[in-house]
């Protein structure tokens, strides 16, 4: 009796994988000019020259320096989903 359960769960997880499949959106989340800001900043940080805000100390996190691109192109009005915070 234990089996049959077992073997009537395993069916109705693959039926639900099926049918929560991922649409593919067509349009584009990020535009490509705030791409060209990011690896500006990329280049900057790999070069040593990119500083940070308030502070100024020199940027070390390759997360930060995409942070800080995204951030100049949000400033510019450029397309690139909000900060989740």
């Amino acid at each position: 009796m234990a089996t049959k359960k077992a073997a009537k769960k395993s069916t109705k997880k693959a039926a639900s994988k099926k049918s929560s499949a991922k649409k593919s959106s067509s349009s584009r989340k990020y535009s490509p000019s705030a791409g060209k800001n990011v690896e500006r900043e990329m280049k900057e940080m790999k070069q040593g020259k990119l500083k940070s805000g308030r502070s100024g100390k020199k940027v070390t996190s390759r997360k930060q320096a995409i942070a800080i691109g995204l951030s100049e192109a949000r400033r510019e009005g450029k397309k690139v989903p909000a900060k989740k915070s």
